[in-house]
């Protein structure tokens, strides 16, 4: 738990996680799919937020459906929205606002990004690289984007808390 912010990412099952995100007032639980390296674009996204450009965005495969994190920067600030499609093939280019806003909240990017960052470090701990790709199928655990933005939290939120920065 980070602040108010909880996040955590669950695999559970072979090409399945359970993704869930909660702030002081609300919750939201998605089960996602491998169709999509969908842990890895997460990482990318929130380290992106570190850079020049202030939106990002992340999908998840929930076979059919779409959700879609829309990561907004407002200095050292983040407006997250979650919207959410019936269908991921049929939402491709389709504008944010036309899906169904199911989940928000604002966050300071360095709570962000530690929440992001403890939750991919606890599932390398619980299942190291090998048992990563043996239950996510598609996509091997994707060490450098959480190598990435676990740096870019540390230097550039000046982060005191304790990170596992012995992980790969």
């Amino acid at each position: 738990m980070t602040g108010d912010l909880q996040f955590s990412w669950e695999l559970s099952g072979s090409g399945w996680a359970t993704c869930r995100i909660a702030d002081g007032s609300s919750e939201r639980k998605d089960f996602v799919s491998y169709c999509t390296d969908a842990l890895a674009d997460l990482l990318h996204g929130v380290a992106g937020l570190y850079g020049p450009t202030t939106v990002q965005r992340v999908s998840f495969d929930l076979e059919p459906a779409e959700v879609r994190w829309v990561l907004r920067g407002r200095g050292s600030d983040v407006d997250i929205a979650i919207y959410r499609f019936p269908d991921m093939d049929a939402s491709f280019g389709v504008p944010d606002e036309e899906g169904t806003l199911s989940w928000s909240s604002s966050q300071t990017r360095s709570v962000l990004g530690h929440a992001v960052v403890e939750a991919a470090q606890a599932v390398l701990r619980e299942h190291g690289e090998d048992g990563y790709q043996e239950r996510w199928v598609r996509y091997p655990f994707p060490t450098a984007a959480l190598q990435d933005l676990r740096r870019f939290h540390v230097r550039d939120d000046e982060c005191q808390r304790e990170h596992d920065m012995a992980l790969p």
